[in-house]
């Protein structure tokens, strides 16, 4: 099994699927100027702000992680050239940390977040924060959707690093 290749196909896996992040930010930022050109209600309008926000923050999120897992594919070939084993055994630490950050905040805190905002939309009745949590809610849906993917990505990436390290130590 070349651990090298796998990486690189997992960094590679991760290219290709956080350009939705950005993706979906555009779609957010121009549905904010639908809002801001076309909105004639008071609702329509509580959604030009919120919808700006969630956007440019996918588009954050989504350039941020990009550049970062385009690095990432050239420091593994130097890191497992330097040193196969270390680099194993760094990979498998930083994924099951991934592994369990997305089980604490993409799982458990971002569905909180998600009926939190709900309730909102239930017990306060003012266009703005009906907006802010409806916005809030379909960014986090997008996040959910993205992150649910990436998780299972890893979750593969990590069960093939431990065979290796299982291989290494006979």
């Amino acid at each position: 099994m070349d651990i090298l290749k796998t990486a690189t196909d997992w960094a590679k896996a991760e290219l290709f699927s956080t350009p939705f992040f950005m993706l979906f930010g555009l779609v957010f930022i121009l549905a904010s100027l639908g809002f801001w050109q076309l909105g004639k209600t008071e609702m329509a309008k509580a959604y030009i702000i919120p919808t700006l926000v969630v956007g440019i923050l996918l588009l954050i999120i989504g350039s941020g992680l990009f550049f970062n897992n385009k690095a990432r594919i050239t420091q593994f070939e130097i890191a497992y050239n330097k040193d196969a084993k270390a680099f194993v055994t760094s990979e498998i630490a930083r994924a099951e940390a991934t592994l369990k950050e997305y089980k604490t905040i993409v799982f458990k805190v971002i569905p909180i977040i998600i009926i939190v905002a709900a309730l909102l939309i239930v017990f306060i009745n003012s266009p703005t924060w009906r907006a802010i949590s409806i916005s809030t809610i379909a960014m986090l849906i997008v996040i959910l959707l993205i992150d649910g993917t990436a998780y299972a990505r890893i979750d593969t990436y990590h069960k093939e690093l431990k065979l290796v390290e299982t291989a290494n130590k006979k």
